[in-house]
C-alpha cells in the first residue's frame, strides 16, 4: 500500500476568501474515495488540488510523491486523470471520439501536429470498447448525448493508465437511464484489484457506484468527517453538513437520502 495523495494542513485562500482551511488528508493507492458536502464546502478546489492544477496557499501537498511546488509539473499530470465538465468544454465539439481519448497522450484536448504511433490508437480503441463507446470512435464529441459526452471524459481520462484518477461529478446532469449505465460501468472499474485510487466529487449519495471504499464530508472548507464509506456516510454527518434533517439508507452496496 502506497500513498497517492498526502495534505498536511492546507489551506487556499483568494480574494481574502478562505476556500479550505488547514485540510489534512491522505489517500493510499488501493482506495476509492467519494467527496460530498454542500455547494461552496471546497470539493473542486480539493480535486484541483490533487490534480496538481493549483497550489496551496499554506500547508504541504504531496501528489504521487511529488511536494507542490517543487514538482516538475510536465512529468506529474500525465499520471494523474483527470475528468470535469470544465475539461469538456475545451474539448473541440467537432474533434472525434477516438482523437478525444487518444490525445489524452500529450494531455491537450484537440489534435494538432503530434505524433501517434499504432500503440496510441490500439490504446485508445481498447479503453472505447471498455467503455462501452467502441461503436461511436468516429462520431464528433458535439454530437454525442451527455451520457456519451461523460463517459468519453473518463475514458480519456484513463487512456494514459494513471496513478491517480479525479472524476468531478461525473453523473451530473445525466437522466436516470444514462446514470445507471455511466454507474454500472464505473462501479465495475473501480472494484477491479488494478484500477488505480479513485477521488469521485459529487452532490448526491445515489450517484456513488459500487466499490467505493471511503469518503470524506467537507463543510466550510473543512473536514466534518473522513474514512470507511459505511462509517462516514451517516444521517449525522450528512446532516450536520448540509442543516438538514436526513434518513440515509445503504441497499446493495448503494447509498440513498432524503429529508426525514
Amino acid at each position: 500500500m502506497a500513498r497517492v495523495l498526502q495534505l498536511s494542513d492546507v489551506s487556499v485562500v483568494r480574494g481574502g476568501n478562505t476556500i479550505l482551511d488547514s485540510v489534512s488528508w491522505t489517500v493510499n493507492d488501493d482506495e476509492r474515495w467519494v467527496i460530498l458536502g454542500p455547494n461552496g464546502a471546497g470539493k473542486t478546489t480539493l480535486l484541483q488540488i490533487a490534480a496538481a492544477m493549483i497550489h496551496p496557499s499554506g500547508g504541504t501537498a504531496v501528489v504521487l510523491d511529488d511536494t507542490l511546488g517543487k514538482a516538475d509539473l510536465f512529468d506529474l499530470r500525465p499520471r494523474i486523470g483527470f475528468a470535469s465538465t470544465a475539461l469538456a468544454r475545451r474539448i473541440p465539439p467537432t474533434e472525434t471520439v477516438l482523437n478525444v481519448v487518444m490525445t489524452a497522450a500529450y494531455a491537450v484536448t484537440g489534435r494538432w501536429n503530434e505524433n501517434y504511433d499504432d500503440i496510441d490508437t490500439r490504446r485508445a480503441r481498447r479503453v472505447l470498447a471498455e467503455w462501452k463507446l467502441d461503436v461511436l470512435a468516429d462520431r464528433r464529441f458535439g454530437d454525442l448525448s451527455d451520457g456519451e459526452q461523460k463517459r468519453v471524459q473518463i475514458a480519456r481520462s484513463i487512456m494514459t493508465d494513471p496513478e491517480l484518477l479525479l472524476l468531478d461529478e461525473p453523473a451530473a446532469s445525466l437522466d436516470l437511464g444514462a446514470r445507471e449505465e455511466l454507474l454500472q460501468i464505473l462501479g465495475g472499474y473501480a472494484s477491479a484489484p488494478t484500477a488505480p485510487a479513485i477521488i469521485m466529487v459529487t452532490h448526491h449519495v445515489e450517484e456513488i457506484p459500487l466499490g467505493f471504499s471511503h469518503a470524506l464530508i467537507l463543510e466550510a472548507g473543512g473536514i466534518r468527517a473522513a474514512g470507511p464509506i459505511h462509517d462516514v456516510l451517516t444521517a449525522d454527518n450528512l446532516g450536520a453538513a448540509f442543516g438538514l434533517e436526513l434518513v440515509v439508507e445503504e441497499r446493495d452496496g448503494r447509498f440513498a437520502a432524503r429529508a426525514a
